[in-house]
């Protein structure tokens, strides 16, 4: 590099120096002869910007009683109007910007947090959900609603019906008619819908001591026994398209019904019947299954890996609506204690 510097400053021209010294001439114009980095140099003031002193008469205005609730573009034009200029719209943005003031300004209505519901039954008649679905009717735009109640512990539908339209008055018959079979629940759950919300389903429940929980708006989680059953409905294989009058659709979800609670081996309540769980028979029903698996283990051995039932044949202690949140601690809590 020292020659390099010495044939250019001798007259040398830069490419016959590279080429005698064997020194890129793009490497030689990044080189610097001292090794402190430069400092960068200062950025230099726009000619055309504000000073302080106008920076603060656009904030005044952009404050003022009259722009309040206006956009900097309202402003700019409103302004222009009346043969006074400022700043430009993007200047005003600026401003408003160093003084954290870029927001929807105008006064908006603020909704608290809903409360996440967390509801448990360890047992059946503990906790009722239901919900309200469509169903076609025999031409287009025409529906019947389907008014469906389930015990989430297990999973019985304790109350179905068709009607044409959804009120509150026939959700709380159905309700005393479901209360008086299967005896009041401690909690009735809940979307947001008109007839759940409504004074006269609220009015029933406070007076039986019923306590009410719904969902958060727009949620569907939160209601998930009642949006699981209507999946299991809908795509039934001999669910129809469309139902030719309200009896058909009443005598299918009756039939559909009965199927459900006597005869649906449910994989979330250890592949028992809903009616099994509902009244108090599965624990025989268990006992004959793990000693049919028992005989079968005994007399073919190579056929079992494991001497543990499966899983799926387990009743779960209980069921859950959103079940509570663990945070970390206790998350390594529970690893500490499986652990040891």
């Amino acid at each position: 590099m020292i020659a390099y510097r010495a044939l250019t400053r001798a007259g040398v021209t830069t490419r016959d120096a590279a080429d005698l010294t064997g020194v890129s001439r793009a490497t030689a114009g990044r080189a610097t002869t001292s090794t402190t980095p430069s400092r960068p140099l200062p950025r230099p003031r726009p000619a055309n910007r504000l000073s302080a002193l106008e920076r603060t008469e656009v904030l005044a205005v952009l404050n003022s009683v009259e722009f309040v609730d206006c956009t900097p573009v309202q402003i700019y034009a409103v302004l222009l109007d009346r043969r006074r200029y400022l700043c430009s719209v993007s200047s005003m943005y600026r401003i408003l910007a160093e003084h954290a003031q870029v927001k929807d300004r105008r006064r908006l209505a603020r909704h608290p947090a809903r409360v996440r519901p967390e509801l448990v039954a360890t047992g059946p008649g503990q906790v009722f959900t239901w919900d309200i679905t469509k169903l076609r009717g025999p031409t287009k735009g025409s529906y019947f609603d389907a008014y469906v109640m389930i015990d989430i512990y297990s999973r019985y539908i304790t109350g179905a019906c068709v009607h044409v339209t959804e009120t509150a008055v026939l959700a709380e018959q159905m309700m005393q008619a479901v209360f008086t079979i299967h005896g009041t629940p401690r909690v009735v759950h809940a979307d947001r819908g008109t007839s759940m919300t409504s004074k006269t389903v609220a009015a029933l429940l406070t007076d039986l001591g019923v306590v009410r929980s719904h969902s958060r708006p727009r949620v569907s989680n939160d209601n998930p026994f009642s949006e699981a059953w209507f999946k299991t409905l809908k795509y039934a294989p001999v669910f129809p398209d469309r139902f030719g009058s309200l009896q058909h659709a009443r005598s299918f979800l009756g039939e559909f019904v009965q199927f459900y609670n006597h005869e649906h081996h449910h994989s979330g309540i250890g592949l028992h019947t809903p009616a099994d769980v509902h009244y108090g028979l599965a624990a025989d029903t268990d006992q004959r299954r793990r000693d049919t698996l028992a005989a079968a283990r005994a007399s073919t051995p190579n056929r079992f890996t494991s001497t543990v039932d499966p899983k799926i044949l387990d009743l779960p202690d209980a069921a859950w609506i959103n079940p509570p949140i663990q945070e970390p601690e206790d998350q390594e809590q529970e690893i500490v204690t499986a652990a040891a």
